[in-house]
């Protein structure tokens, strides 16, 4: 089943302002996750949804479909939201959500997601995890977590370590397989926009988790488990320098 890719790019980063458009390899960062989007199969439309007209002018620049969005959204979900309502998308389509600073997704990834939300008729929304190999990251509230049921639905995400072990001073990933949640999601527009329109959910606003708000109105996230954690996106000048180390020598 064909699907649509929106790639959410702001330009007012507070960490990195102008990422989209931060050089790497002689290419502006955006074009990297066009591309990369671009050899997910068999995504029919790859779209940037921007909100500045020097991320557009970039990117039409290097051939790729741009759809100009308000500069008021609270997240990305609400700016590929606008982006169906503009181009008249059915309920029945699936989107995927591939951040604009995301320069090394794998597109095997996207697919997989995709495909994960077409088979599960009963899940409003598809993402994906990996499992934690360090302690350290499982304490990090900055590395996301997510408990599944025995059929792959979400449970919870959190920052904290989820599961907590009962007695136990410090997690022990022996016992449990941690996961770590990737931020790819792929969506039924019809969910799209029953999402947007609802009120931010406490648990979102506590946690600082946009996810949390499906959850807590009852809508069901049906995750797909890789063995690997793709590469990193980027968010600081060090993720910039080592994501260009790495393009630069043609990973």
């Amino acid at each position: 089943m064909s699907f649509k890719v929106v790639i959410p790019a702001r330009y007012a980063s507070s960490r990195l302002p102008g990422k989209p458009l931060a050089d790497i390899a002689g290419k502006p960062m955006i074009e990297h996750v066009w591309r990369r989007c671009l050899d997910a199969a068999p995504a029919e439309d790859v779209i940037v949804a921007t909100d500045d007209q020097r991320v557009a002018d970039a990117c039409e620049s290097f051939g790729a479909v741009v759809v100009m969005t308000s500069p008021d959204h609270a997240s990305g979900t609400d700016r590929i939201a606008e982006v169906a309502e503009k181009l008249g998308w059915q309920d029945d389509i699936i989107a995927v959500n591939v951040q604009g600073d995301e320069p090394l997704m794998p597109p095997s990834l996207v697919s997989a997601v995709a495909d994960l939300l077409a088979g599960a008729p009963k899940a409003a929304l598809a993402t994906a995890s990996h499992p934690l190999i360090s302690v350290e990251d499982l304490q990090n509230p900055n590395v996301v977590k997510v408990v599944t049921d025995c059929a792959g639905m979400a449970l919870y995400f959190s920052r904290s370590a989820i599961p907590h072990e009962r007695g136990a001073d410090r997690p022990d990933l022996g016992r449990y397989p941690y996961q770590r949640h990737i931020g790819i999601y792929a969506y039924r527009v019809g969910t799209l926009r029953a999402l947007t329109a609802l009120p931010p959910a406490p648990i979102e606003e506590l946690e600082a988790l946009e996810q949390l708000r499906a959850i807590y109105n009852g809508m069901k996230i049906i995750v797909a488990e890789v063995d690997e954690a793709p590469p990193a996106g980027v968010d600081t000048e060090k993720d910039l320098a080592a994501v260009r180390s790495l393009l630069e020598n043609g990973v």
